[in-house]
């Protein structure tokens, strides 16, 4: 059953807020800079403490995903040193050869994340 203390729209609009109240309108921005209407200003005022805790959760979800694309690079790095170290010809293919299915998985994953632009912060992504 649907929570009636949650409203999708409402928490929507605080996952595209920016919380700094702007002086030329007193109303709360976009995070591409548009300045809340008056209308969205009074929604977002109405958010309840559920829609505020699952914010809370979501974006420190996505903040440890910020940081697993910024470590990445170095945390593929450690994992392929080990294979680097088993071959006299060290390339990557040759480490791959060495791999476990497991391990190829975990590879593939570490270089995805090395590879992908970072996204933004969206409602029910994370």
């Amino acid at each position: 059953m649907a929570n009636p203390d949650f409203n999708p729209w409402i928490f929507a609009l605080l996952c595209d807020s920016n919380f700094k109240r702007r002086d030329d309108t007193g109303t709360w921005s976009h995070r591409d800079g548009r300045p809340f209407s008056k209308e969205e200003q009074a929604l977002a005022g109405r958010a309840t403490r559920a829609e505020l805790e699952e914010l809370r959760a979501q974006h420190k979800r996505y903040l440890k995903y910020v940081q697993a694309i910024h470590d990445s690079p170095e945390v593929l790095h450690g994992f392929l040193a080990p294979f680097m170290e088993q071959l006299t010809k060290k390339n990557l293919g040759n480490a791959v050869e060495l791999m476990s299915k497991d391990e190829r998985a975990e590879f593939n994953r570490l270089l995805a994340l090395v590879d992908e632009p970072i996204r933004p912060f969206t409602p029910y992504t994370f």
